[in-house]
């Protein structure tokens, strides 16, 4: 790249920010068209590629660009320890929508009712992407392709089918609802196909939602206390899927 910084300036209003090494591993690692990347210090990168991902250590090569610490400052919002930083093309909306869309499904669909931190979000596509989830759809306001969100989810949302939709466009497949009211999630059996939503921290399930919930599932949890967070309990509910029979791949 000839003038990263003149790239990175015309591109970044359209593109997915990758903040940090990390994101800019999962993001190569899982097919992401990355046209620009830059760090205040290639040869420490690259150390890093050597110990934590040389599966991709011959393409994070070519893509980086060594710039000063002032000019990465400007470009970056909020830089991350790392001092890597890129920009990547996100995905067609249709491929993942028709990923969604595609029966039968391996491993279930996450979706996320009206949810309201950025980081949460983040942190639950990085779950999904670990489980081997076929996708994380989000109902509401929050972009879940917003940069905190990004942040959040290391990069990961190029390893699973990641969109905004409402709850009439939701993909079939039973919907398995999270719920303080619902049976006991232990004496379900998740299966392949669901769709396992999860209400906003705050206000729970919409009636949107819920009325389209096939089932009402609960976590098991001690007396008194009000609520896990919305990322340990979709990792509790992925887990049970789990070991249920679904795995990742």
């Amino acid at each position: 790249m000839n003038d990263p910084v003149r790239a990175w300036r015309q591109l970044a209003d359209g593109s997915v920010l990758l903040d940090g090494f990390h994101a800019l591993k999962h993001a190569v690692r899982f097919g992401a068209r990355v046209p620009v990347a830059v760090t205040t210090d290639r040869r420490a990168a690259l150390e890093l590629a050597d110990e934590l991902a040389p599966d991709v250590r011959a393409v994070l090569d070519e893509l980086l660009t060594e710039v000063p610490e002032a000019t990465y400052a400007a470009l970056v919002p909020r830089p991350h320890p790392t001092s890597v930083a890129a920009l990547a093309v996100r995905p067609s909306r249709a491929v993942h929508l028709e990923a969604l869309a595609s029966t039968p499904r391996t491993a279930p669909v996450v979706v996320l009712d009206n949810p309201r931190n950025l980081g949460n979000a983040g942190a639950v596509i990085r779950l999904a992407a670990g489980f081997g989830a076929t996708g994380v759809v989000t109902t509401g306001t929050l972009d879940p392709w917003h940069p905190t969100v990004v942040r959040g989810g290391a990069g990961l949302h190029f390893a699973t089918a990641v969109e905004r939709l409402t709850v009439d466009e939701l993909p079939a497949g039973p919907v398995f609802a999270l719920d303080p009211e619902g049976e006991d999630i232990r004496g379900s059996k998740l299966p392949d196909d669901a769709l396992l939503a999860f209400g906003s921290e705050r206000s729970g399930l919409s009636a949107e939602l819920r009325a389209r919930a096939d089932h009402l599932v609960s976590l098991p949890m001690r007396p008194q206390v009000s609520s896990y967070n919305l990322a340990t309990s979709v990792a509790m509910t992925l887990f049970h899927w789990s070991a249920g029979g679904g795995a990742p791949v």
